[in-house]
């Protein structure tokens, strides 16, 4: 289906604010937003966030200056790790789930709040790291730190949840609309897909 042609669905559904998405279904019926999340979508958003943490933690492995940053990325990687194996545990073969359910909301929060931790990690390398680390690595760590941000933006798109902590750029709200049409995040000028192609999740 293009982009036009769910552009048209979203005009001519008798739903107010329907938004039919390759990662989810988001649906207002009488004032209540009912969210529908495709599982394998949520937990390629969490593999995106490990594989950053092993990108960045490799470039620091060399510099023993670097060593807390690296802890603490690696803190925010486990923890991560934790909510993915749990979410996919409870989640076992099932392909969707409802994000308006307790239960599943507590564990996709979860997932998303270590991946905001995780993104304020490197974040913090990339501005801490002086001239401790050369030009070409701090260079591939904001790639991998865009492409996170980027992940986490979308993430967020999709929930419906405020990303007060903006990406390295100019802050900007990602709206499902833009998660719709493959729409770049404004602030790192990438797209969900070349994003996660960047963290090597395909």
């Amino acid at each position: 289906m293009t982009s036009l042609s769910r552009r048209s669905l979203l005009r001519s559904s008798g739903l107010a604010g329907i938004a039919l998405l390759a990662a989810c279904t988001v649906a207002t019926t009488n004032g209540v937003t009912t969210i529908t999340l495709d599982v394998t979508k949520v937990k390629n958003y969490g593999q995106a966030g490990l594989n950053a943490a092993a990108t960045v933690t490799s470039f620091l492995s060399t510099f023993p200056a670097m060593a807390p940053y690296a802890l603490a990325i690696t803190a925010a990687e486990t923890a991560l790790s934790g909510a993915l194996s749990a979410f996919s545990s409870a989640a076992g073969s099932t392909l969707t789930i409802s994000y308006n359910d307790t239960s599943w909301k507590t564990r996709v929060d979860s997932i998303l709040t270590d991946l905001d931790t995780l993104g304020g990690a490197i974040e913090s390398v990339i501005s801490g790291s002086g001239s401790t680390l050369s030009t070409s690595v701090i260079a591939d760590a904001k790639t991998a730190y865009n492409a996170l941000a980027t992940v986490i933006s979308v993430f967020k798109a999709l929930l419906g949840v405020s990303d007060t902590k903006a990406p390295v750029g100019t802050p900007a709200r990602v709206t499902s609309e833009m998660v719709l049409v493959g729409a770049a995040v404004p602030a790192t000028g990438m797209t969900e897909a070349r994003a996660l192609a960047i963290l090597g999740v395909r």
